[in-house]
């Protein structure tokens, strides 16, 4: 049975991250366990084949998760740190929409850089985790063989994209030493429809920026409608923080309605909005499409609702759909200064399998790569 000072869970971004990092700063044996024949997968596939690394704006404002726990990883390895980073290692991010940090031509980049500073560490792929017990020396049991290590880096991911191979393992070890965990649960994902919202399915591959308050958040970016319902960047980053009830939608932001009160131009042509989506909105509010100047108090009331329009989704587009995932290993039972459990010394959460989640935009990488640095930081230090 071999033996490794570390073997991390995972050979997705943290896990990786965290490996690169150990294997360029110290001595120590390491191994990296993966279930995949390939490493990274997600991270290969994520930003249509470019991965969005991270965003122009980075602090905790932008995370579903303990404020600490999260501040703490971003000031010890931010997004500046980041891209420092990766561009020692030869890549020059582009930026898209003035925020999202982007690779200049694929994601194979960023995944040649980590696995060049892995180097020597054993990278032991196609090997399914079947349980993880014991403590120093840990005995990890796969598939294909028995191993022990002196500290072990769960670095597992959450539950989405069950095609690269995600599971909830990561929750099952943390569980097994009585580790508080939250079941995974779909964000980052399009939001289905009420039969009173069925008017917006017509409006299928229409796209426009808009802006949706859910609770006290408030999002900017690009709403998609879908034949399932909702979706797009504004509503992905929307579906992080919704749990049920409703949320409002302002399909026409920063726009001055009362600029257009005198016009005599119908509606759907004054209204900087496409024609199909005024029409069908129009429907919606049961309000004729006449001109502006011809609207009664009562009717300009129902056009005022473009932009503030409630309705509460009947659910999400589910798991195989999402791009993340809610929940993890619950943020309380971690030192945040070290990712350690507190509760099993030489154990440590780090990535997506942790309860903490990035909206839309970078940011989930920012996190698993922080987390990662901290982890390996404090495995280094001990």
């Amino acid at each position: 049975m071999k033996r490794y000072d570390v073997m991390i869970l995972g050979g997705g971004a943290s896990g990786l991250m965290c490996a690169a990092q150990l294997r360029q700063n110290s001595s120590l044996s390491i191994a990296i366990i993966e279930g995949n024949h390939r490493p990274a997968l997600k991270l290969k596939a994520s930003g249509g084949g470019k991965c969005n690394l991270t965003n122009v704006e980075v602090d905790p404002s932008h995370f579903l998760g303990d404020e600490a726990l999260v501040s703490y990883a971003l000031n010890v390895f931010s997004q500046h740190a980041l891209l420092t980073y990766f561009k020692a290692g030869g890549i020059r991010p582009v930026i898209r929409k003035e925020r999202y940090y982007f690779c200049p031509k694929s994601s194979d980049e960023v995944i040649s850089v980590l696995m060049g500073k892995i180097s020597g560490s054993d990278l032991l792929t196609g090997h399914k985790i079947l349980s993880l017990s014991g403590t120093d020396p840990f005995c990890i049991v796969t598939d294909k063989g028995r191993f022990e290590a002196k500290r072990v880096v769960v670095a597992t991911g959450g539950a989405s994209y069950k095609e690269l191979g995600a599971s909830d393992i990561g929750l099952k070890i943390a569980q097994s030493y009585g580790i508080t965990t939250f079941p995974f649960s779909p964000v980052l994902v399009g939001l289905t429809l009420q039969p009173k919202e069925f008017w917006m399915k017509e409006l299928s591959g229409i796209s426009f920026p808009a802006r949706i308050r859910v609770g006290e958040k408030v999002l900017d970016e690009d709403l998609l409608f879908a034949h399932k319902g909702i979706s797009g960047p504004v509503v992905l980053s929307a579906s992080l923080y919704w749990h049920k009830g409703e949320i409002v939608i302002d399909f026409c932001p920063d726009f001055d309605l009362n600029s257009v009160k005198k016009e005599k131009k119908l509606l759907s042509t004054a209204l900087p909005l496409p024609k199909r989506f005024i029409k069908a909105f129009l429907d919606a509010v049961e309000l004729e499409d006449k001109p502006c100047n011809r609207l009664n108090p009562q009717e300009w009331e129902k056009v005022l609702r473009i932009r503030n329009y409630s309705m509460a989704p009947s659910g999400t587009f589910g798991m195989s759909k999402a791009e993340a995932c809610r929940g993890g290993v619950a943020c309380d039972e971690i030192d945040p200064f070290t990712m350690e459990s507190k509760k099993t010394r030489g154990l440590y959460f780090i990535g997506e399998t942790v309860d903490v989640t990035g909206e839309l935009g970078g940011y989930n990488f920012q996190w698993a790569f922080s987390s990662a640095v901290v982890c390996s930081a404090a495995i280094i230090k001990q």
